[in-house]
């Protein structure tokens, strides 16, 4: 079963599908998942209510289209990374960010092309979501490897903890039955969690549910469902903060 999976080929299939039936401009934004805009100011305010401070150096695996990048490069100075497997993503978060000082590069594996202890922060935002255990761990490995002690790594994920999570389980379920050729959705449990964090030598400083509006807004923000969030807004999937110790 493992053998037949192919993430890449999967992720790239999905942006050519949604390239053959859109434009050119609504291609590379669903492709990275709906409300496009509004999720990423919401990306960027959990960065910031996490510590990721203006001059900081942020690494963004998976960046795609430039969903979180685009809000954060009207305010952000510090330097960015930006990775992910696709080269027509990476071609639009670039030109749309108009930031000659910021690097979009094609992640080669689940490597991280940064130096050891050079990143203030790196996030993981749909990612892990996409990913087996196995190459997550691995993922949070490299993050911990190009963190600066007392960095931090901020990732989202799914839980059956959650009931709302559960239709994306049950849409995967559907696609495997109808086809065998589905993105593939992967929960991750919080023992696994805590788990991980103890062998990589990583504090678990957070945890949030994703139906929890814990997330501060620089202001009102409307959905594309319509609904208008005021002060503080949710992500919907889970959260979870770890940090590098001090001394490591």
């Amino acid at each position: 079963m493992l053998k037949k999976l192919n993430l890449k080929a999967a992720y790239v299939g999905w942006v050519d599908r949604a390239k053959a039936t859109m434009s050119h401009e609504e291609a590379m934004q669903y492709a990275v998942g709906g409300g496009f805009e509004a999720f990423g100011v919401i990306e960027a305010a959990i960065l910031r209510h996490y510590g990721l401070g203006e001059d900081d150096m942020l690494v963004d695996v998976g960046c795609g289209s430039g969903r979180l990048a685009i809000p954060l490069s009207r305010t952000h100075r510090g330097g960015y990374l930006g990775t992910d497997l696709v080269p027509d993503l990476l071609a639009y978060a670039r030109g749309r960010c108009a930031r000659p000082d910021w690097r979009f590069e094609r992640a080669k594996g689940l490597r991280i092309p940064a130096a050891d202890a050079r990143a203030d922060m790196v996030c993981f935002f749909s990612v892990l979501t996409h990913l087996l255990h196995e190459q997550s761990y691995l993922y949070l490995e490299e993050a911990r490897r190009v963190l600066k002690p007392g960095g931090r790594i901020v990732f989202s994920f799914l839980e059956f903890a959650l009931a709302g999570h559960w239709p994306e389980f049950a849409a995967t379920v559907e696609g495997a039955r109808r086809s065998g050729h589905h993105p593939l959705n992967v929960f991750i449990e919080r023992d696994a969690i805590r788990a991980w964090a103890a062998h990589l030598d990583l504090r678990i400083d957070d945890i949030r549910d994703g139906e929890d509006h814990f997330i501060p807004l620089p202001a009102p923000l409307t959905l594309p469902s319509g609904i208008v969030l005021g002060e503080r807004a949710n992500l919907g999937q889970s959260v979870c903060v770890l940090s590098r110790p001090l001394n490591s």
